[in-house]
């Protein structure tokens, strides 16, 4: 089974490659890779993945090789390359106003051999940049490319901090992003406040899956939220569930709310009554 390295590409993208050479890595360390069109400097994420499922994934794909690890003269290379890069944007925004094109230059970065200049932008709508990248191309006499992005990418670019006072996870320590759904508020109580659980990125915050597991066991045993059930002979819906407290909470219409124990729920709703079937139809709950 081959033995692979995660690494980070400076755009913060993420990919695998082998070390054939057996450097003695370490995560966070400086190497030099191989790429489909030159070389490259990333940062090493975890120095050994050995996994037959990843080792099938990348069976169709071209696999690169670390090259050797960065010495100073690579790492001189990077901040001359780093200080091209801030005169490339200048560049860019003075381009960009003689083109009745809506676009936000989020980063500008250089291959560390110079073959190729990308300029990450957000916009509204899809843009038609062809004659812009080719002026560009004409001025930079290198390969252009431009990446139109979304929030969560100039969330992590750029960094911050969240309502919680912590920096962004996507740019603390997140590498990379994975399905967030309202239904994950859901589980939490916490659609019913939509302004807190959106970050600044426009996108439905990525802490909202760290404890979706724990609260998607916790809610076996309750009802959904606004499900309908009887309780005392009155329709009512369930307004929140307390997985913590273990409680239940009804609104009738007159939004009147009554809190049940969640055993007191399971046994006295019309819904869920265990004794629904043999009390002709009625929850134990209900009058006769």
């Amino acid at each position: 089974m081959k033995e692979f390295v995660e690494i980070e590409f400076r755009s913060g993208r993420t990919g695998y490659v082998l070390n054939p050479d057996n450097f003695d890595l370490t995560p966070g360390q400086k190497v030099i890779i191989e790429i489909e069109r030159g070389i490259e400097i990333v940062e090493v994420v975890y120095n050994y993945v050995n996994s037959e499922t990843l080792e099938k994934a990348l069976d169709s794909q071209k696999v690169f090789n670390i090259l050797r690890v960065a010495d100073e003269q690579d790492l001189s290379k990077l901040a001359s390359v780093q200080e091209e890069e801030k005169k490339a944007k200048d560049v860019f925004l003075d381009i960009l106003k003689k083109y009745p094109l809506e676009m936000k230059l989020v980063e500008t970065l250089y291959q560390l051999d110079g073959s190729k200049l990308t300029f990450f932008f957000r916009a509204e709508e899809r843009v038609d940049f062809r004659e812009f990248v080719r002026e560009l191309a004409s001025i930079f006499l290198t390969r252009i490319e431009l990446h139109q992005t979304n929030g969560r990418y100039e969330a992590k670019r750029m960094g911050g901090f969240g309502m919680c006072g912590y920096q962004y996870c996507c740019s603390a320590y997140l590498k990379s992003f994975h399905p967030i759904t309202i239904k994950m508020a859901k589980h939490q109580n916490l659609n019913r406040n939509l302004d807190k659980i959106f970050g600044p990125c426009g996108r439905l915050l990525c802490c909202l899956q760290y404890e979706e597991d724990l609260y998607i066991e916790r809610n076996k045993n309750f009802p959904e939220t606004g499900e309908t059930v009887f309780y005392k002979n009155m329709k009512n819906y369930v307004y929140k569930n307390d997985i913590y407290n273990q409680k239940v909470h009804l609104m009738n219409n007159s939004q009147e709310i009554t809190v049940l124990s969640l055993d007191e729920f399971l046994s006295c709703t019309g819904n869920n009554c265990p004794r629904k079937a043999k009390n002709n139809g009625k929850s134990c709950c209900e009058e006769s």
